[in-house]
Order: C-alpha cells, then structure tokens, then sequence
C-alpha cells in the first residue's frame, strides 16, 4: 500500500480529528472541579503503554433534531479498553464527562456491554470508571435499555471476575444501580455522588432542601449507606489505592488470589498479643491492635471502615498469600452486632467464598445490639443474613475467639457446629449463653433479692459463673472448640490452620441457589 496514497492520508486525518476533539479547555474545565479527564484516570490506572482501546471511533446514535444538539463526537462519551495494572490483564471503561456530561445513549451502552462481555470470556476482573450525567434524555427508551444490558452483564458475570466500580463524578437515577451491582464501590471525597432521586425532586416532592454532597455524598455513602465501601480525598490516591486493592483479588473465581513474597519480618510467635487484651472484661481496645499483629507487616486493606464500624472487615496477608478478616470491634458498642454491621460483615462472607479466599474471623461479642429501632427495624432478618453467609462459604474458616462470645453471636461468628473448620480461644475467652452479669442476675435473682449486701454477693457469684460455666477450657474440654492456645502463637497456629486446609473440598447439595434472608 502506497502510505502517501488517499488511504493513509484518510487515516491520519481521523487521528487528528480524534485528537482536536479532546482539547485542553474541556481538560482545563475538568481540573476545575477537582477532577481528572478519562484519558488521565485510565493513564494512571494502567501499566504504561499498555492500554489498549477499543472503539474509539464510535459516533453516538441518530437522534430527532427538535430534541437538541447532539455531539457527533468520537467514542460517544466513553473509553473502553483493556491493559496490564500491576501486571495483570485487567478491563476497563471510564465515562468521559466533557462529551455531552457522559450520558449514557445506546453506542455508549453497547460499547460498555462489549468490555463487560470480554472480561467474562477472558476471566478477568473490570473496573468501571464513572462519571455520567445519566441517561441521554434525546434517545429516550434506547437508552434505557442499555442500561439493562449493563445491569444484565454484572448479574451474569458475579461471583465470577472481581466487579469494581469507581465513581469519581456523578451517577444519578437508574445509573446507580450498575455500581450497586458490582462488588467494592470507590468514591472521590467532595466530587462524587450517588442517589436516585437527585436534590431538585427531593425539593419539588418533598419540599425539603438538600445537596447533591448531603444526599449522595461519598461520605453519605461510606458511613450511612454502605454503598461505597472505600473514600479517598482526590483521584489520584483513589485510583493508586484501587490498584493496590486489586493485587489482593484473583483474576476469576477458578483462580487462587495472588502470592507474594513474604519478607519473614513478622515472627510467627509474637509475645506483645498477650498484653492486648485488658484484665477487665468490659474495658475496651482495639481489635485491629491485634490484627496488626498476626497479618504480615502493613498487608491489612480494611473495606467498609465507616460504615457498621462494630464489625472490622478486610483484606489482609499470612506468608504472602491473601485472606479475608472479619473481627469484632469492641471499641465501637462494645462489638455487638447490629443489622449495619452484620449486612457488612455477610456481603464480605460472600465475595471471599465466591473467589477462594480464606476467612479469619476474631471474636470478641457480647451479642446483638439490643433496642426497638433495632428489632422493628429487622435485625433478625439482617442478623440471619450474616449466619447464613458463614455456613454457606466453603472456603477455609478460622476463628480465633478472643474473649467475650454470648449467646447466637457465638453460633453466628463463625461457630464449629455452623462450619468453622478450626476454632481456636485465648484463656481470656468467656463462652456463654449470656455474659456473666446478666446471667447472675437471672439465675440468682431471688438470692439477691434477699441479700443484706447484694453487690458483694453479686461480685462472687460472677466470679463463680466465670470459673464454672463462662471459661474456654469447659468448651475445649466438650469438644466445641478445638484448642486454647498462648496469644503468642496465634499467627503460627493459623498459618498451620491455612496448610492443613489447603486441599478442603466441600460437596454442595444441588439446587438452583439457597434462599438467603434478604
């Protein structure tokens, strides 16, 4: 072919005008707002010269002039693509909010629909990068459409390859179901949001004033939602610590999680976890003092930090490879269980059983939270959720109870009989059907009554019911949990746990899928 000839000049002559299209000026407009351009997120998201577009010459779908203008832009509004990140082949879209604000209209829709499709057959994970103005109002019911097919996609594709959205901009009306949808959400702190119904229906329906930061805010959504599972305070630290998240993921669900190196600076027996625990029972600490400890040096990724904070959930390392954590907070209400927590602590359950990561679990409960907003608020239903999650996981299961384990929490955190492969207790541990306290004052509560000095009766008779009935060695000694061990070995003692679990195969009954309590 003559590269001088009308052809390569043809060609040239599109990459150019590919290039005029995104001008310093939209750029300019984006960092205004705090923001980065979709060249820039995928930029920095990406190994170097290693993302590869797809579509990039796309134009958006024919549309009735009397509706408005429409961008004949290249693309439609998206970028999608794949490339290395940390190594790694890895799917992605970002939403370009200079191209009519990145609405979505069907040649975006089925450009997105494409990359989700691809990911699946080649069993890697995708990362949406969004920020859009909804959907492109002018396509009507097209549109729409497109959106289901998105929504479709990440239904197919769960439980398969790690789903990861991003929202660094807005995601308003039905648009926030495909985040919702996938597995971890990031939010940019001040220029993100979500929700579906944005401030100015709020307003005309119920008359009440409200921001788009106040209703649909990243913070909204890290602490009072749930919705966003990580928050960062500007693009670039989300996107940085997006990729270190992803170095704890397997690539599919038939995949084991990635092994790194273990640098050995962590001694598998460590003296420091005996003085952890205070002597008084009902004195606080906190459990990730603990965690610290046990995983390999600065490896522990913690999901949902605001959001049910009386439940610690995250990712973490032993001798390289990756686990997932849930432990007990006792700093935040004492550790109990409550619905924010225990749906936090079930949808983590799930991603590490549908992707082969083990769980270690730390007890420290003294039950659910009590209360009548709690209870018609449905934490029986909330609480089954969480119960439901540990029994139906087959993935290895280790729990480590540190010291208070009441009543159905216990059965609930991960119990022998729920389960739980090994089941270990420091001498602290307390196993009961209630907490000291609570149950002296019922099984004694005529003694009481009658004594002349009650608070000193009550003082020996919680003593006697710690000895007696509320002590690990009386369920190690029964069978119900598998050892008492020194504090000091708890690492070397898990990491044997994990050896000897390395080939645990559970068959499951055939059915469709369980019924869970949603």
């Amino acid at each position: 072919m003559d590269l001088s000839g009308k052809y390569y000049k043809a060609f040239i002559d599109r990459q150019s005008a590919i290039e005029k299209q995104y001008s310093p000026k939209q750029a300019e407009k984006q960092h205004s707002k705090g923001k980065l351009t979709a060249h820039e997120r995928i930029n920095l998201l990406y190994d170097k010269n290693t993302f590869e577009e797809i579509d990039e010459f796309v134009t958006p779908a024919d549309q009735p002039v009397e509706f408005g203008k429409v961008d004949r832009a290249y693309g439609d509004g998206v970028i999608v693509g794949h490339g290395k990140v940390n190594g790694r082949l890895i799917f992605a879209y970002a939403q370009d909010f200079t191209i009519m604000g990145g609405s979505l209209g069907i040649v975006h829709a089925k450009k997105i629909a494409k990359i989700q499709e691809m990911a699946l057959k080649m069993g890697s994970p995708i990362i949406a990068l969004i920020d859009s103005g909804g959907a492109r109002i002018q396509e009507g019911v097209a549109s729409l459409s497109g959106y289901a097919a998105i929504f479709q996609n990440i239904i197919h594709s769960s439980g398969i390859i790690p789903q990861i959205s991003v929202i660094m901009g807005p995601a308003a009306g039905g648009a926030v179901y495909s985040p919702a949808l996938t597995d971890f959400v990031f939010m940019v702190n001040h220029t993100s949001y979500m929700f579906v119904t944005g401030p100015n229906v709020v307003k005309e329906v119920l008359n009440e004033e409200v921001t788009a930061e106040g209703l649909g805010g990243a913070e909204v959504h890290a602490r009072k939602s749930g919705v966003a599972h990580m928050i960062y305070d500007d693009e670039e630290n989300t996107i940085l610590a997006l990729k270190k998240f992803l170095s704890y993921l397997p690539s599919n669900n038939v995949e084991n999680p990635p092994v790194v190196s273990d640098d050995g600076s962590i001694s598998d027996v460590n003296e420091k976890l005996r003085d952890i625990i205070p002597e008084d029972p009902n004195k606080a600490y906190d459990v990730k003092d603990i965690i610290s400890q046990i995983v390999d040096r600065n490896s522990f990724f913690e999901t949902s930090e605001l959001f049910g904070a009386s439940l610690v959930t995250g990712f973490a390392r032993l001798t390289g490879k990756t686990i997932g954590i849930v432990a007990n907070q006792p700093k935040v209400l004492a550790g109990v269980l409550d619905i924010d927590s225990s749906t936090k602590g079930a949808r983590f359950i799930r991603f590490c059983d549908a992707f082969n990561i083990p769980i270690l679990t730390f007890e420290d409960v003294p039950g659910f939270l009590p209360g009548v907003d709690q209870e018609h608020a449905g934490i029986i239903r909330h609480g089954a959720k969480l119960l439901f999650a540990y029994s139906e996981a087959t993935v290895p299961k280790i729990t480590i109870i540190l010291r208070k384990a009441y009543g159905g929490a216990f059965i609930v955190m991960n119990s022998k009989n729920l389960g739980g492969d090994f089941s270990f207790a420091w001498p602290s541990a307390e196993i009961a059907v209630m907490g000291p306290d609570g149950a002296v004052a019922i099984l004694y509560r005529k003694e009481l009554a009658e004594s002349k000095n009650p608070v000193e009766l009550k003082k020996e008779l919680v003593k006697k019911y710690r000895d007696k009935i509320a002590n690990p060695f009386i369920a190690d000694e029964s069978g119900y949990i598998d050892e008492v061990i020194d504090p000091a070995v708890t690492r070397k003692k898990i990491i044997s746990a994990l050896n000897a679990l390395n080939n645990k195969w559970v068959k499951v009954p055939a059915r469709k899928h369980g019924n869970m309590p949603l």
